[in-house]
């Protein structure tokens, strides 16, 4: 099994809430972009928060939004080995490194872990000194939640800090 390497972070100066995932998914991988796969519901999710189209623009046109709303987004793993795209098939993680995050962000307000594999870190983003919050996972695989229910979670926290 090879050894899979991560996305860079998609944040800035005036980032006030960073979303952590777990790790990107095949589809995501392949296409060189977070939340990748045409069933995740992330960019859906904040594209009914914001009222904005966000799963059928570009890209870059998506990062840039996320950016303009304080949102950043990055995963808990650098790289790791697995087969598909199952959190449950994740070995020999290597977590990222957040102490520079603070140093980056100096408007950040708040840690979103977006699933329970990311959550499962949170030991690593308390440091930070802010709260941490666990989302309900925007991947496919994660169906017990409704749509609704999802972006209810999600909104109160976000509205909360950006």
């Amino acid at each position: 099994m090879s050894r899979l390497l991560g996305l860079a972070p998609l944040l800035d100066a005036n980032t006030r809430v960073l979303v952590l995932g777990s790790f990107p998914g095949v589809a995501s991988l392949r296409a060189q972009q977070y939340y990748g796969h045409p069933q995740n519901q992330f960019w859906k999710i904040l594209g009914a928060l914001w009222q904005m189209p966000l799963p059928t623009l570009p890209y870059p046109e998506r990062v840039a939004a996320l950016l303009a709303h304080g949102l950043g987004v990055w995963d808990v793993y650098a790289a790791c080995e697995r087969e598909g795209s199952l959190d449950a098939n994740i070995r020999h993680a290597e977590v990222n490194d957040f102490a520079w995050v603070r140093r980056a962000c100096p408007k950040l307000r708040a840690v979103a872990h977006n699933g329970g594999e990311s959550f499962r870190h949170a030991k690593h983003t308390e440091p930070l000194g802010l709260p941490v919050y666990r989302l309900p996972s925007t991947s496919p695989a994660h169906a017990s939640w409704s749509f609704d229910r999802k972006l209810a979670a999600w909104a109160e926290v976000l509205q909360r800090h950006t």
